[in-house]
């Protein structure tokens, strides 16, 4: 069975409707929760992950307000935090990654950090038990592939092109995958420009896929109240949760 990932903005509109959101779709096909933490300058996303964030931040997000939405949901959904690393800096790690594992957060993304930098936490994250999810990119050469994915775990993030995320350009990633499962065991995901026109090309070879803009789209509309969000949402993860394994 192919994993779905989700990518929601906490705290976007409000708290309350982050919790019922997440909860929904991990009764709803999500495998794993990504919750995003609001950033003013989130330069791996796309436009509509962008205005979530701004927006999200203009309603006063704090911090705070993760640690909330991350108490009410990490028990009972898979859940990793996914944010630019100055979000994460500004709390210091060494507090930040034992509060998250109390909290039941099983590991972050970090996309503005290089892997050279992220050495630096190896032991913290192993001594919490939680996973610091490495990315690989077309541009990294088969010696970078394997330095990356050699200590990876829970899941690689295979960005599916060079560029940000929501922008779903089609490209035969067949070549790619190959050059990093022939160094790995770990379950290779493809994120970037995955949604539900896209999600079934997109998996092929590869152990599941990350879905953050085609959700955020629907938070961002303005003609639907809060439960016709959460079922958009929930609706689509079902969709695509068959669409990958069919």
């Amino acid at each position: 069975m192919k994993k779905l990932v989700a990518y929601i903005t906490s705290g976007y509109p409000e708290k309350s409707f982050s919790i019922d959101l997440a909860l929904s779709l991990g009764s709803n096909g999500v495998d794993t929760l990504e919750l995003g933490v609001p950033f003013s300058d989130p330069v791996a996303d796309g436009p509509l992950i962008e205005k979530a964030n701004h927006k999200a931040l203009e309603l006063g997000f704090k911090f705070e307000h993760l640690k909330e939405i991350s108490s009410a949901v990490a028990p009972k959904v898979d859940t990793l935090w996914m944010g630019y690393f100055n979000s994460f800096y500004q709390q210091d790690m060494y507090k930040l990654i034992p509060l998250a594992k109390e909290l039941g957060i099983n590991g972050l993304i970090i996309p503005d950090l290089p892997h050279e930098e992220t050495l630096v936490y190896n032991n913290l994250f192993n001594a919490n038990n939680m996973s610091n999810i490495s990315f690989v990119a077309p541009t990294d050469s088969d010696d970078r592939i394997e330095k990356i994915v050699k200590d990876s775990k829970k899941f690689i993030y295979m960005v599916a092109y060079t560029g940000i995320t929501g922008s779903g350009s089609a490209e035969d990633l067949q070549p790619f995958l190959y050059s990093i499962k022939k160094y790995t065991q770990t379950p290779v995901y493809v994120g970037f420009g995955v949604n539900q026109k896209t999600a079934k090309e997109k998996v092929k070879g590869a152990d599941g896929v990350i879905v953050g803009s085609a959700f955020v789209d629907i938070l961002l509309k303005h003609d639907l109240n809060y439960t016709q969000k959460i079922k958009q949402c929930s609706e689509l993860s079902k969709i695509l949760k068959s669409e990958i394994n069919n």
